[in-house]
């Protein structure tokens, strides 16, 4: 029997990854257009509800409670599971090291208690939830991430900009991977708890591991330079979304890693992309032709 899952917010950058993987796990992907599309009508017999709508930092105050209220209205309404592409916000500068379910969520910032709320209401109201918890994201476009917007910008000249400590280890997310994982869980949606929280895995580095695995994949001796903040603080004032970036700040000087250890219960056959794959794929749109050479086994 077909399943369908409605993605919202597919043209973002889960959303367009998510739709290729459950299409191509033969399921009809309906994408939510919000121009022209009602919630409550496109949710109508939807198995799965990929809630992806990310607003701008400064907008999730005013925007992130009543998009998800929507949302948990209409999953509840036709008995759907609702995938949440969750982050590591929730845990808060005081946490320790290992970030797994059973984690308290400490935060106290703006951005970390809006995603407090938001999750919590999911558990309150007895929504069918896949949370996908996972760290930064690697992916294959260039989509304006931390790692291929700030970080890995400048690597066609050789520099790679780390906006934080270099040497403590920080979770990332390979998108690929992460979709895949999540029509993994939807497919077994039945199995799990009603409210299931399950961290991602992904990989565990440091953004010095990340510039020499890019070192060994270019031929190259990538330079690694420190992030200056000081330009952005100057026009923090004028630009909204900037005290968000400032809130968040400390995931770059924060060590942690995602305990994997309830995903790999869930899926134990689970095959991550080798992280020097993933990598190369992550910097291959940031490489014009013949300023670095990628080889041929990592793409």
């Amino acid at each position: 029997m077909e399943q369908t899952v409605l993605i919202l917010g597919a043209n973002g950058r889960f959303g367009v990854n998510a739709a290729r993987a459950f299409a191509a796990a033969g399921w009809n992907v309906r994408k939510f257009d919000r121009s022209r599309d009602r919630l409550e009508q496109a949710a109508k017999g939807a198995d799965v509800i990929v809630a992806a709508w990310n607003p701008p930092y400064q907008d999730w105050g005013k925007q992130v409670p009543a998009l998800h209220a929507a949302v948990r209205k209409a999953a509840l309404a036709n008995d759907a599971t609702v995938i949440i592409p969750g982050n590591v916000y929730v845990f808060g500068p005081d946490a320790p090291f290992l970030w797994g379910r059973d984690t308290p969520h400490l935060a106290q910032n703006t951005l970390g208690r809006i995603r407090i709320e938001m999750e919590d209401a999911y558990r309150r109201e007895g929504v069918r939830t896949i949370l996908l918890r996972s760290g930064d994201f690697l992916d294959t476009e260039a989509s304006g991430n931390w790692f291929d917007g700030i970080m890995a910008k400048n690597l066609a000249k050789g520099t790679f900009t780390s906006p934080g400590r270099s040497d403590i280890p920080h979770a990332w997310g390979y998108l690929p991977d992460l979709v895949r994982a999540a029509v993994a869980l939807a497919e077994k949606r039945d199995e799990l708890d009603r409210f299931a929280d399950i961290p991602f895995p992904g990989y565990t580095l440091s953004i010095e591991d990340i510039v020499a695995e890019i070192s060994k994949l270019t031929g190259r001796q990538i330079r690694l330079k420190k992030m200056a903040w000081w330009p952005m603080a100057f026009v923090r004032p004028f630009i909204p979304m900037l005290k968000g970036v400032f809130e968040m700040r400390y995931l770059w000087n924060l060590p942690h890693r995602l305990d994997g250890s309830v995903f790999n219960q869930q899926l134990p056959g689970f095959e991550h992309t080798p992280v020097e794959q993933a990598l190369s794929k992550a910097i291959a749109p940031l490489l014009p032709d013949g300023v670095m050479k990628l080889t041929h086994s990592t793409i």
